[in-house]
């Protein structure tokens, strides 16, 4: 795909790359991530801290892997995703969690609706991250939880460059042979996308959340922030 374009252009684009990609992500999220997006997302679910029966939406939900996290954990999951691709591939078809196509900036839900909401591996997608933090702020009760995993960089320079190594090389060889190589591309480019981990701290606090957290996960190759609406 190359480095995507910015604003309504890179919406299209990423919805595009999406929709193509549907039917293998998940192998191939697993194979590149060696099953450790498993452990991240159950983790991810679990710092969310809420007690079972809550309502909880998961954002860009892809093929449900957060949504079928969270109703292992007794919580009731709905997925928003803009990418019909995505949604046809899901994995939900058991009743685990209603998928409805929209956008994430834009949900279709009223003011203070849910216990807490879920996002993962998406905020570099988006065409701006601020509106998603503002929706959320909206969306959610107040005391309400926000769990978001995304992707980080090693502190270590050793690491990191391993890591850079490893996503700017081998995860397009895996791509390639598994899906779509200019996918896979974009992944390691998309992190430049992806704001300051101290803006985006910021960001939540701006938009009316406290208790606001950052973990690195697996030495710094993932990253988990979560905070709850004031």
């Amino acid at each position: 795909m190359g480095e995507p374009p910015s604003g309504a252009a890179k919406r299209r684009a990423v919805r595009e790359m999406f929709d193509a990609i549907a039917p293998r992500y998940d192998l191939v999220n697993r194979i590149m991530t060696l099953r450790l997006d498993v452990a991240w997302r159950r983790r991810t679910v679990r710092e969310l801290a809420l007690p079972p029966g809550s309502l909880v939406a998961d954002l860009a939900c892809g093929t449900g892997d957060l949504c079928r996290e969270l109703a292992r954990h007794g919580h009731a999951p709905v997925g928003f995703d803009f990418s019909t691709g995505m949604l046809r591939a899901a994995r939900t078809g058991d009743g685990t969690a209603p998928l409805v196509n929209a956008d994430v900036l834009e949900l279709p839900l009223p003011d203070g609706a849910l216990d807490g909401a879920t996002c993962g591996f998406a905020l570099r997608n988006l065409t701006a991250v601020p509106p998603l933090l503002a929706e959320l702020a909206r969306v959610l009760r107040p005391l309400g939880r926000v769990s978001l995993l995304e992707v980080d960089q090693p502190s270590n320079r050793i690491l990191r460059w391993g890591h850079g190594l490893y996503f700017g090389r081998v995860v397009p060889l895996i791509g390639g042979l598994l899906s779509d190589r200019d996918a896979y591309r974009y992944l390691p480019a998309s992190v430049a996308y992806l704001p300051p981990p101290g803006e985006l701290l910021d960001g939540l606090r701006a938009a009316g959340f406290l208790d606001v957290h950052r973990r690195q996960l697996s030495a710094g190759i993932a990253q988990l922030i979560t905070a709850t609406r004031g």
